[in-house]
Parts: C-alpha cells; structure tokens; sequence
C-alpha cells in the first residue's frame, strides 16, 4: 500500500527498504552484541541523500518533510530501530535550528547535516528534568559576545557522535519556563565533555551519554531566536519529530511481524503449519490490523505538520502514544507467535521486543502523551460550551 506518497517518498522509500534490507538487516544482530555506533551504514544513508530528505532545498536539503523523514525512518527500522535512530536523531537535533534559528545559523549548519558529514543532537533531558522539563538545572550566562554553559544532560541519543548540538539552558532562573533558552553547541567546544556510553536493554547501537557542560563558553550568535524562547523551541521541536518516533516504532513492529509470520507459515506443529490454527490466525489478523492503524494515524499527522497546521501537539501525541503502544504489543506477540524460538537471540524477534520498549519512553513518555491529549480535548470541549 502506498498511501498515497509522492513520487520523491516513493522513491526515497524504495531506497532506504533496499538499504535496510541490504546493508542493515545482515549487520543489525553484530552492532547489537558489540553496542558500536553503526558508522559505515551512516555513511551509506550519506552517500544516498537521505540525511537531507527533510532540509529545504536552499540549505542542501532535498526539500521534502516530515512525512519524507517519517518514510525513510520507518523502513530503516524495519531492519533495526537501533541504527535508525542514529539517522533520525540528527533530524531532533537539526530542527530547531530548522523551526526557530536565524537564517544564518541555517545556512552554517543545517547543510553539514544535509550531507551527512556532521549528525546533530537534542540535549533537553536532565537527571531531575526528565518529564519535567520545566525543572532544567543547565544554566547559560551571557557575558559580553558570549555565554558561559554549566550543567549535565543525562541520556542525550547521538552524544559522542554527533558534531552539533542543540542545548536547552536556562538564562534567567527565576522566570521558570520563560526563562529557558535554545543554543547551538558545537562538539570540540572547550568545556564541553561526554560521560560514558549507557547500556541499554535495547537500542544498543544507538549512543546514549551524558553531555557535560563546565565553563563552557560558546558565541553568543549560537543563540537560537533570543533569550527566553527556549522552552517554546523545545515544545514545537516535540511535537514537530514525535511522528518519527511514531515511524520508528511502525517500522521495528512490522520487521518482527515479518519474521514472526514467515515462521509461523513454515513451522509445522500437529501435522500442518500453524497459520492452520485459528488462534495463530487471530494473531496474525490483529497484529496487521494494528501495524496498519499506527502507519496510518502516523503518515496523517505527519502530513498534518508539513502542511503547516498551527496546532498539532494533541495529534502528535497522539501518533507516538498509539504507535509505541502497538510496537510494544506486536513486537511482544511475535515473540509469543515463535514460542521458544522467538526468545532466543538466533532470531531477530526478541530485539525488536527490547528496542520497542524505549518508544514508549523517550520524547516524552506515553503518561505524558496521554496527559497532552487529554488536556487538548478537555480544553477543545470547554471553548465549544
């Protein structure tokens, strides 16, 4: 099905299946096991344009959206969410210079992450600010042309990796939110460190540190908008990117669907496949029929940013809520689908059940989504009284 994609989405689409196919899937188990940062396959995804599918044309993009980036991520994830999350974490990092930088700030970085040379991060997360976003320590204090950073962020995907950073930082304390700002961080900035790589249940090829920030002084024209936009930058940034989480957790729900479906036509129990039993039948019917809502709400509301819309955030917690939540239950069911086999590591099943969980999770967790839907229909229903 192809829901209705342009001729660029179909053809990036029909790209990144082939690379997933090719270059991910026979590599994905080993970049598990070794919890490297899969390298050459970035630069593969380089080489194919693919890092700048989402980037205006006029700062070396490819002039698609988010449903592009959406597209491209979801089939990397088909293969392994793990190294697609190094793809579409770049694309989290660079948007709020995309959303909210000056027009040279786009014209200074957002070509290097168009080409791949450099990836970008997002640093919001704090040991105390996780959901909380409003409880950020990290301070930034201007002094002259520059600001001086101090501070921690915890679980920052990219860390390491990444040559740019996007940082949310308080400049002014005692106004709370309001006195959050956003700034560019380049890697190699004095003062700028990384704590150790995590270990993670899943997603262990994606790079997971702590950024840490001591006296470090950066321009103050690395200032995204101005003093005090901040948390609004990280808000629009949100709700801009949780459809590609959505995507993600589309695409690792349908590689273990996948998988777990060639098993079952082929495992032979009782004298006949297991596709003959009508409790497997089941399964199978309701883990397609969810794959296909997810994609679908996602694709939707991914159309829906890129077309502009004023107010997305109750939609694009939707999509993440809806999409993790099914990843976590397909992924689950394949396993139990594949019975023994599907628990153990010969077979792919059981990392895409550990790199689902994490969707749930990251990019706020699905309470907070569910907190962000409920208000919006709450206060949509009071403004109709």
């Amino acid at each position: 099905m192809d829901y209705f994609l342009n001729e660029q989405q179909i053809m990036v689409r029909d790209l990144a299946r082939r690379i997933a196919r090719e270059k991910i899937a026979p590599v994905a188990a080993q970049y598990d096991e070794s919890e490297e940062f899969a390298w050459p396959i970035m630069k593969v995804l380089a080489e194919s344009d693919l890092f700048g599918i989402y980037i205006p044309e006029q700062y070396g993009g490819l002039g698609g959206g988010i449903m592009d980036m959406c597209v491209v991520t979801e089939e990397l994830s088909r293969a392994c969410g793990a190294i697609a999350l190094g793809y579409a974490s770049s694309a989290l990092g660079a948007l709020p210079i995309m959303i909210s930088g000056s027009e040279e700030q786009k014209k200074k970085y957002l070509p290097e992450i168009a080409s791949g040379r450099k990836l970008a991060a997002f640093c919001l997360t704090e040991a105390g600010a996780g959901s909380d976003a409003t409880a950020i320590q990290t301070t930034a204090r201007k002094e002259g042309d520059k600001y001086i950073l101090n501070g921690t962020k915890q679980w920052i995907t990219n860390a390491g990796e990444a040559e740019i950073y996007t940082v949310i930082a308080m400049t002014d304390k005692k106004k709370g939110v309001r006195g959050a700002s956003a700034f560019i961080v380049e890697k190699g900035t004095k003062g700028m460190e990384f704590g150790k790589k995590e270990k993670k249940m899943g997603i262990r090829a994606s790079a997971t540190r702590e950024v840490i920030f001591t006296d470090c002084e950066i321009p103050a024209a690395n200032l995204i908008s101005r003093e005090g936009m901040g948390f609004i930058a990280a808000l629009k940034t949100l709700d801009t990117s949780r459809p590609g989480v959505a995507a993600q957790a589309v695409g690792m729900a349908q590689g273990a669907f996948d998988h777990a479906l060639e098993y079952a036509r082929t495992r032979v129990q009782f004298g006949q496949p297991i596709t003959g039993f009508q409790a497997v039948q089941h399964m199978i019917a309701d883990m397609g029929t969810q794959i296909e809502a997810a994609r679908a709400l996602t694709y939707a509301v991914a159309r829906m940013v890129d077309s502009g819309a004023k107010s997305i955030s109750r939609e694009s917690a939707m999509s993440k809520l809806f999409a993790s939540d099914m990843a976590m239950k397909v992924t689950t069911d394949a396993v139990q689908l594949m019975g023994g086999y599907g628990y153990m590591r010969d077979y792919p099943v059981e990392k895409f059940m550990r790199d689902a969980k994490i969707t749930q999770i990251y990019e706020g967790t699905n309470q907070i989504q569910r907190n962000v839907i409920a208000a919006n229909l709450i206060k949509e229903s009071l403004q109709k009284d």
